[in-house]
């Protein structure tokens, strides 16, 4: 049995083991040095310390000044919410897991912001158990009951390993503009490697946005095979316009790979494979600079995600590209 630490030692034993996760630790961990639940519970009294779970106590003096120290406002706090520094989503995730119930690990985007991703903003936390596991619910955590769970993560929280982890935060996110979002963020950030992420998606057998999610990881992960299959004639034909009479896989300056697509009125569309230029921005900017072109110009550029996820914009224009350039 572990000899008790005096009182005066406490703060420091505390401080000291609630470094690396971000100002808070279990009860069970303080027991393990020697801090027993009776005097965990004298520091709590005495608001030195905050109980923030059944089984989470957080240490004020080590936490940053952005969390909150009335303990009820902790579920109610997010991850990548406004004004929050990222570092701070150490402990909320931490908390999580402690909190949610047997076994409870890291999932979707959450694991993913646990292995290094930035900039990608969710409102809740989103963990996996078991199925079967007791679970315990808060506000601003998502608990999904999975058979199996899945490889997990070497190392630091426990989490759902990155390939599997980008899968299952694009079929959670709250549309498909996030969902390619979150794919493009996490191999542009290097998060999870492109061959990995294929391979993982090859053994997935069911998703609520295969349709999205299988070409999205195609135009990222392997962005030439995945131009060259593209039909963008089938696009055509779905809105009763004009097949092109040309379609050709080119590498431009500077490596950029596009199909070439030409119509007889003398419209070429242009568009561009994923590693072009990343992210989701380049899809607004895109529409834009066509509401332009259309103007005086006879060449149309859209980037592969953007046609992905906006399709039914990109071939708007395209179908007024056509219009403006054929004899009435």
């Amino acid at each position: 049995m572990k000899e008790p630490v005096p009182r005066t030692s406490r703060q420091e034993v505390a401080l000291r083991l609630v470094r690396p996760y971000g100002g808070i630790c279990t009860r069970s961990m303080l027991v393990d040095t020697g801090i027993g639940q009776g005097a965990i519970d004298a520091e709590i009294r005495a608001r030195r310390w905050l109980r923030i779970g059944r089984h989470t106590v957080a240490i004020p003096e080590a936490m940053a000044p952005s969390w909150p120290s009335d303990a009820s406002s902790w579920p109610r706090a997010r991850p990548g919410a406004a004004g929050t520094p990222e570092l701070s989503q150490l402990p909320l995730l931490w908390w999580a897991v402690w909190e949610s119930g047997t076994g409870a690990v890291l999932d979707g985007a959450s694991s993913l912001t646990a292995s290094g991703l930035t900039g990608y903003t969710q409102d809740r936390i989103d963990v996996s158990v078991e199925a079967g596991s007791r679970t315990i619910r808060h506000p601003g955590i998502r608990i999904t009951e999975r058979r199996p769970l899945g490889p997990l993560a070497p190392g630091g929280i426990p989490r759902v390993e990155t390939a599997l982890s980008t899968i299952r935060a694009a079929q959670l996110a709250v549309s498909d503009r996030q969902a390619a979002l979150v794919i493009c963020m996490s191999v542009q950030q290097r998060i999870v490697e492109p061959d990995r992420l294929l391979r993982r998606w090859r053994g997935i057998a069911r998703s609520k946005r295969r349709s999205l999610i299988g070409p999205v990881i195609g135009d990222v992960c392997d962005g030439a095979h995945s131009l060259g299959e593209l039909d963008f004639a089938a696009l055509c034909r779905a809105r009763d316009l004009p097949e092109p009479v040309r379609q050709q896989l080119r590498q431009g300056p500077n490596g950029r790979i596009y199909l070439d697509v030409a119509f007889a009125c003398g419209l070429v569309v242009e568009i561009d494979g994923a590693g072009h230029s990343w992210g989701l921005a380049p899809v607004d900017d895109a529409l834009r600079a066509n509401h332009v072109t259309l103007q005086n110009r006879s060449v149309l550029r859209i980037p592969v995600i953007g046609l992905r996820v906006m399709p039914q914009a990109f071939m708007d224009q395209v179908a007024t590209g056509i219009r403006l350039r054929s004899p009435h």
